[in-house]
């Protein structure tokens, strides 16, 4: 993880500086507050700021002055009833900001969820840094022969080899062209006075996809909590995988509560359609179930026996 002077700085400054407020705060994501969590390579996300709490949540579904004087069990019990029965909005009565750095390519996948506010890194206006995401050798693998969007067995030996060596050669070189075209030093002074640079909005096209960017990502829990659920998914992408990773880490600090119930009732929770729960009762009531006369497609009987451990 790759930190500059300037954002060690930043961090201390935040990190030292108090501020009376008569809101509520949670003193285990006060903890966490500014820290960098490394993921990936060079990547990290680290929480910013937050409004709200479990008893936030309370608090809005019954509508009540302060923080209520109900026992916590029924304050929990109240927040899985509603994440149980999908009534959502009490959920987004609370707040998250991340900084977050990734590589290119995982931020326009990320940026599909488009229930959030994000402000990213300019390259416009400044130059990216050079660092790139390069796969561990684990990680590296080769297209799935069943999944269009998935992987399949790891390369491994001389192939595994040319592949990396690929990645960083042609990151690398890509970087140093940026560099050339841009002509400019750190001050954004000509390096060659004699030929002027390429704009930096049209420069930054050379970049490979794997270079890193950052930015600030804010959502409120009811959003965070779908992102987790399609990103926090063992069926994830690994490389947006590890990011939602970090952040359910930062979000069990902060609404206990409410991220356990998302994670009871949603995260390890399994759907069946109308027909799924009527091949279920069937076979409770004794009756040996075919695919054939299911009334299922083959996929998904194949998905309905692996819920069902057969």
């Amino acid at each position: 993880m790759s930190l500059t002077e300037d954002q060690l700085a930043e961090i201390a400054a935040a990190s030292a500086a108090r501020a009376e407020t008569a809101r509520p705060t949670v003193p285990a994501l006060e903890a966490m507050l500014f820290q960098p969590t490394k993921v990936l390579d060079h990547g990290f996300v680290r929480v910013i700021d937050y409004m709200g709490d479990d008893a936030a949540i309370v608090q809005a579904a019954r509508v009540s002055y302060g923080r209520g004087t109900r026992r916590v069990q029924e304050d929990s019990g109240l927040i899985r009833y509603l994440m149980r029965h999908r009534h959502t909005t009490p959920f987004e009565m609370c707040e998250i900001k991340f900084h977050v750095k990734l590589p290119i390519f995982v931020a326009r996948q990320w940026i599909r969820h488009r229930t959030a506010n994000v402000n990213e890194y300019s390259a416009r206006y400044s130059i990216l840094d050079r660092e790139f995401y390069i796969p561990a050798p684990e990680h590296l693998a080769a297209q799935s022969s069943v999944n269009r969007q998935g992987r399949g067995d790891v390369l491994e030996g001389a192939v595994a080899a040319r592949v990396l060596d690929m990645l960083c050669a042609d990151a690398k070189q890509t970087y140093d062209h940026y560099v050339e075209m841009l002509n400019e030093d750190a001050t954004g002074a000509p390096r060659d006075t004699a030929r002027p640079g390429l704009a930096r909005e049209l420069a930054r096209m050379n970049l490979t996809l794997n270079t890193y960017t950052q930015w600030y990502w804010k959502t409120d829990l009811h959003n965070m909590f779908h992102f987790l659920s399609l990103r926090a998914d063992a069926h994830a992408q690994y490389e947006i995988r590890v990011y939602a990773d970090a952040m359910i880490a930062a979000t069990r600090a902060w609404v206990p509560v409410a991220c356990q119930a998302f994670e009871d009732y949603r995260m390890g929770a399994v759907n069946f359609s109308a027909q799924m729960l009527g091949v279920v009762k069937r076979m409770l009531a004794g009756e040996e179930v075919a695919q054939e006369g299911s009334g299922l497609s083959r996929r998904e009987w194949t998905e309905l026996m692996a819920a069902l451990g057969k």
